[in-house]
C-alpha cells in the first residue's frame, strides 16, 4: 500500500476462497448486499425519516425543490504546483538529498518562482523537504526505520477503528466505497504511482470518515501521505506490488459487505504489516 516501501518480492496471493482478488482485467465484481441487510434497510426507510419508494408521508408537500447551486471550483496556481510537486515526489522525479531552487522548478512548470516557493514551504511543513537558505529546498532523506515507524503508528490508529466500523456499519454503506477501491486497481494496473498514491489515500479516508471523527481522518491522512514518499535508496515500487495492495482494498470491501470479521481482521493487519516492507 505504501509507495516508499522497498520489498524483497511480490506478496503471495491469498488462498482461493479466503480473500477475493481483483480480476486480471481490473474490473470488480458487483457489490451485492446480503438479503438481510437489504431487508433491514427497507424497514429503516419505511419507519424512519423518509418513506420507501412509491409511498408518500402523510402531510408531506409535493412542491418541487429548487435545484442546488453548483459548487464553484477554483484551482490556484499554487495548488496545482503543490499537486505536481507531490506527484514528482512519489514518482521519484525529485530525488532524496538533492537541492532544488524555486526559480529552476518554476521554469520547469512554466510559472514564476513565487507559487513554487509557496508550495515548497507547504511541503517543508509536511516534512517532505527542508529549507536550505539561499539555495532552495532539499528533498528529505528517509530510511526503512522511518517507514516502519509510520506504519506502526498508522496501524495503532486505523486497525481498531476499522474493526469497530466492521461491527457497526451496514453493508450498503461499504458498497458505496466500491468505486474508490476500483480506482486503486485502475492506477495499479498501469503502474501510475502518483495516481495510485492519491486513490489509495482517498480509499482510506473514505473508510475512516465513516467513524465521524474528522480529527482522526486528518491525522491518519497526513501519516499516510508521509509514508508514500520514496526512500533514500532502494528500487521504485513495482507494478506487481501496487496490484497486490489494490487487491487488498477490494478483498477488504468484500469481507466488510459479508460481515466476515475474521477475514476483516486478517486483512487489515496484513495491509499494515506490508506497509513497512
Amino acid at each position: 500500500m505504501e509507495q516508499g516501501s522497498a520489498r524483497e518480492g511480490v506478496r503471495p496471493a491469498y488462498a482461493p476462497g479466503a480473500f477475493s482478488r481483483a480480476p486480471a482485467d481490473g474490473r470488480m465484481p458487483e457489490c451485492r448486499v446480503p438479503e438481510q441487510a437489504r431487508g433491514e434497510q427497507a424497514g429503516i426507510e419505511r419507519a424512519g425519516g423518509r418513506p420507501a419508494d412509491g409511498e408518500q408521508a402523510r402531510g408531506e408537500h409535493t412542491h418541487s425543490e429548487p435545484p442546488a447551486p453548483r459548487a464553484v471550483q477554483r484551482h490556484s496556481v499554487r495548488g496545482q504546483i503543490l499537486d505536481a510537486l507531490r506527484a514528482a515526489l512519489v514518482d521519484g522525479e525529485l530525488v532524496p538529498g538533492q537541492v532544488y531552487s524555486a526559480p529552476a522548478l518554476g521554469a520547469r512548470f512554466g510559472v514564476s518562482a513565487t507559487p513554487v516557493r509557496e508550495a515548497m514551504q507547504r511541503l517543508a511543513v509536511e516534512g517532505a523537504v527542508e529549507v536550505v537558505p539561499n539555495r532552495g529546498f532539499r528533498v528529505s532523506e528517509r530510511g526503512p526505520r522511518e517507514l516502519a515507524e509510520l506504519a506502526e503508528v498508522r496501524a495503532l490508529i486505523e486497525v481498531p477503528v476499522m474493526m469497530g466500523l466492521a461491527r457497526t456499519v451496514p453493508a450498503h454503506r461499504w458498497c458505496g466505497l466500491r468505486p474508490l477501491a476500483e480506482a486503486t486497481v485502475t492506477a495499479a494496473a498501469v503502474g501510475d504511482r502518483a495516481a495510485y498514491a492519491e486513490s489509495d489515500r482517498a480509499f482510506h479516508r473514505a473508510v475512516l470518515m465513516l467513524s465521524g471523527n474528522e480529527q482522526l481522518v486528518a491525522v491518519a491522512d497526513e501519516l499516510h501521505r508521509r509514508s508514500q514518499w520514496p526512500l533514500v535508496s532502494g528500487p521504485a515500487t513495482r507494478r506487481a506490488d501496487l496490484l497486490a495492495d489494490a487487491s487488498e482494498h477490494t478483498a477488504l470491501l468484500d469481507a466488510l459487505v459479508s460481515q466476515d470479521l475474521a477475514v476483516v481482521q486478517a486483512l487489515v493487519r496484513e495491509h499494515f504489516a506490508g506497509a513497512d516492507r
